[in-house]
């Protein structure tokens, strides 16, 4: 297996074990300060809340996200790619889940931060699966050369996410899965923005306990239990209807995450990972489907929620 990974990158590479580094660090200061967030927060992730409840969450939210009607449907759609890869895989569980689920495909984890190592470490039994610490923007495989792209909550902690996407396009042989951040209404995305350049300033200590704050203020206001009729206000992109007093907040004002049937840290780790990266895009719907079409894609399948807009696609014959 380690023969067929390495003829698929453009120039010689050598796998050691499970594990291969292509490339270190961003290149440019955001970059840079986002691959260092998000080593904090896997590391830290790792060490203190990683919980089975939280990816079973996942891995039920992913079926939705890509439209497989079960765990079942999702691994016989896997056991038919020869070469798949997880971009952005973070400490790998999605990764090793897809590998466990498809044992005779090859699962590649690429991630930019720390956690790939620790990903390797820790999933070094499973024989069909590796992981490389490299840059999704700029992974160095050949063009046509994976089966199946899975690109889940990530392209938009990079620094020019439709590049990205057309690199992650290119180097797809046929199918391809992306997530992107939803635009939210306008006084959510000024709150977002200021916060994001403000927390340019934080210490990672300083940036866990602003992200602690918020995820109290999330539990409190989850905790009155309150709802009420919001007006429509189009101009402000405020949609109308009955809310729950912390969803108005939180999709129109200010992102405090809070969700009672998940691990506190887990609530804490989502509120850190959405203020502390420099990256962190937001698209329309529109958007979203021109980074589609541009890119010679057909849909297969398409989501989309408050927060996000995901798909599966592949490419046009």
């Amino acid at each position: 297996m380690k023969d067929l990974i390495e003829d698929l990158f453009e120039n010689e590479v050598h796998i050691e074990s499970n594990f291969l580094i292509v490339k270190e660090s961003g290149s440019s200061v955001n970059q840079t300060q986002t691959n260092g967030i998000f080593s904090e927060k896997w590391l830290k992730y790792d060490d203190e809340v990683d919980n089975p409840q939280y990816h079973k969450f996942q891995e039920d939210w992913y079926l939705k996200l890509y439209g497989f009607d079960t765990k079942e449907h999702l691994a016989s759609f896997l056991q038919t790619k020869k070469v798949i890869l997880d971009a952005g895989c973070g400490l790998g569980h999605k990764t090793a889940w897809f590998a466990k689920m498809a044992p005779n495909s090859i699962v590649i984890g690429m991630d930019f931060s720390e956690a790939a190592f620790r990903a390797a470490n820790r999933f070094k039994n499973i024989p069909n699966l590796f992981f490389i610490k490299g840059d999704i923007s700029q992974t160095e495989l050949k063009n046509n050369s994976i089966d199946y792209i899975s690109c889940d909550q990530v392209i938009h902690h990079t620094d020019d996410p439709i590049k990205t996407f057309e690199h992650l396009s290119n180097i797809s042989k046929s199918e391809f899965s992306c997530y992107v951040y939803a635009k939210k209404a306008l006084p959510r995305e000024l709150v977002d923005e200021y916060f994001r350049e403000y927390s340019k300033k934080l210490t990672k200590d300083e940036l866990w306990e602003m992200s602690d704050g918020l995820t109290k203020l999330g539990k409190a206001l989850t905790e009155l239990n309150t709802k009420f009729v919001a007006p429509d206000i189009p101009i402000l992109g405020i949609k109308g209807g009955e809310y729950d007093i912390q969803r108005f907040i939180y999709w129109n004002f200010l992102k405090c995450f809070y969700n009672p049937d998940l691990e506190y840290g887990d609530s804490l780790c989502i509120n850190f990972d959405w203020y502390a990266p420099s990256n962190a895009f937001r698209y329309s719907e529109k958007e979203f489907r021109k980074m589609i079409s541009d890119n010679n894609l057909d849909i297969i399948y398409f989501h989309q929620e408050e927060a996000c807009y995901s798909g599966r696609f592949i490419k046009r014959s």
